[in-house]
């Protein structure tokens, strides 16, 4: 079993084994859920599109289509699994 310590801010450090099977990273939100066994439920709260909307906007990169996205990719793979 993993634990963490509260402290007197009211804040814990998450385990690392814990955040990897999570998939959580710093910034992320969690989501907590009381049960009525007085238990605590923790959820990482899946990004809305809102949130990651022109995340990967880079000003003055030309657009490119996705034939050349498939392209790249293609070639990519066929490096990296040769």
């Amino acid at each position: 079993m993993l634990a963490a310590k509260l402290t007197s801010k009211g804040q814990i450090t998450i385990p690392k084994a814990v955040r990897d099977s999570l998939g959580i990273n710093t910034g992320d939100k969690l989501e907590f859920v009381v049960t009525d066994k007085k238990e605590a439920l923790v959820r990482p709260v899946s990004k809305k599109v809102d949130e990651v909307y022109g995340k990967l906007h880079v000003p003055g990169r030309k657009p490119v289509s996705i034939e050349q996205m498939d392209k790249k990719i293609k070639e990519r793979i066929r490096k990296n699994f040769k």
